[in-house]
């Protein structure tokens, strides 16, 4: 069921959610949370769906809020609120409330959107775009327990990334840092199979991604060693390359889709890897709302930091032998000791001395 109201009031809005429940036969709320969706008319239909395709796994009442800039003077003074009131099948699992704001209004969406949350259910503000560079300060972000960005959108992702470290509030998040979940998860698993010690890193992927630059930041924070980033045609990250004494660890992803993971000793092994759309990063964002202090550890670690730290040689990558030479017909890795005695020679004397091999901490994987 759709209802447009024009020129309205959150009161009414809220009063056109009753009807429309009462109308379709179902009065009862199972709606978990709120979600807010601050964007633009370009970026709302695509921002929506992904909403949409989200709230299967998270049934959530979902307001999008969509300022509107009035071209004439005397339009900027008429404060007007137009809104999009969706339930049933054509809301999904849950509601939906598209609100449109004209006028001086635009200035004060918090006074709009405030009536509209769902009674002792928690708040999530999400910025496809546009986002602001404090969003715990940010008036609707004030209002949520969770502040959801993407500087992946923004005209300049590492000046922002950078900014944003700064300004870090609990219950921040950013889908740039849910991209590289699955590197990460790989990467840990990686180390947890061998007991070596790690001397320097490498992380290839585009120029200016803040996927790249945040996967460096966590490395050099979780490992404490030097991290170099280089460049490459991308799509996103490409490869993860970590000198260690017992040889290079490669993970390889040229595709955008399927990855190898090299590992000396071991023969390679094929990994899914593919990038993942944004309604898949949104369902698991909202599978935790507590604050990630892993993130928050990684983006204080800081660009500018990560950019000095990265005058580190290239990491080797894992040699190959004869099939004759490997074990009942697998290709393995030549022994270390001759593949990577120049390069980790090097990279030792940059390195802090470890008496234990560092592990990665295990990327969480709770449910609410």
């Amino acid at each position: 069921m759709k209802t447009d109201l024009t020129d309205t009031t959150a009161s009414k809005v809220n009063k056109a959610l009753v009807q429309g429940r009462r109308a379709i036969g179902t009065p009862a709320v199972g709606m978990v949370l709120t979600l807010v969706i601050v964007t633009d008319e370009e970026n709302a239909y695509d921002a929506l769906k992904a909403a949409s395709d989200a709230a299967h796994e998270h049934p959530s009442r979902t307001l999008v809020v969509i300022k509107r800039v009035s071209r004439s003077p005397r339009d900027r003074t008429q404060s007007r609120l137009d809104a999009e009131v969706r339930v049933g099948a054509d809301a999904g699992t849950g509601e939906t409330v598209v609100l449109r704001l004209y006028g001086e209004v635009a200035d004060h969406a918090q006074s709009v959107v405030l009536p509209l949350l769902l009674p002792d259910a928690p708040v999530v503000v999400w910025w496809p775009v546009n986002a602001p560079l404090d969003p715990a300060n940010d008036p609707l972000g004030a209002l949520a327990q969770r502040r959801v960005t993407d500087t992946y959108a923004s005209e300049q992702p590492v000046r922002d990334l950078a900014t944003r470290s700064g300004t870090y509030t609990p219950g921040d998040t950013d889908l740039s840092w849910t991209r590289i979940t699955p590197w990460r998860s790989m990467l840990a698993a990686a180390l947890d199979q061998v007991a070596c010690e790690v001397r320097a890193v490498e992380v290839e992927g585009e120029e200016f991604n803040p996927s790249c630059e945040l996967l460096a930041m966590w490395l050099a924070d979780r490992l404490d060693v030097p991290v170099k980033r280089s460049l490459s045609s991308g799509p996103g990250l490409t490869a993860v390359r970590m000198d260690t004494n017992c040889g290079p660890i490669k993970l390889d992803r040229a595709d955008g889709s399927l990855a190898t993971l090299s590992i000396e000793g071991q023969p390679d092994r094929a990994v899914a890897l593919k990038r993942r759309e944004t309604a898949e990063l949104m369902a698991e964002e909202l599978r935790r709302l507590d604050p990630d202090d892993t993130y928050a550890s990684a983006l204080r670690y800081g660009v500018d930091r990560l950019k000095s730290a990265s005058s580190v040689p290239s990491v080797p990558s894992v040699p190959s032998v004869p099939k004759s030479e490997g074990r009942a017909g697998l290709a393995l890795p030549a022994p270390a000791e001759a593949a990577a005695k120049a390069p980790a020679a090097e990279a030792t004397a940059q390195a802090p001395v470890r008496r234990e091999p560092p592990k990665l901490e295990p990327v969480r994987k709770a449910t609410k």
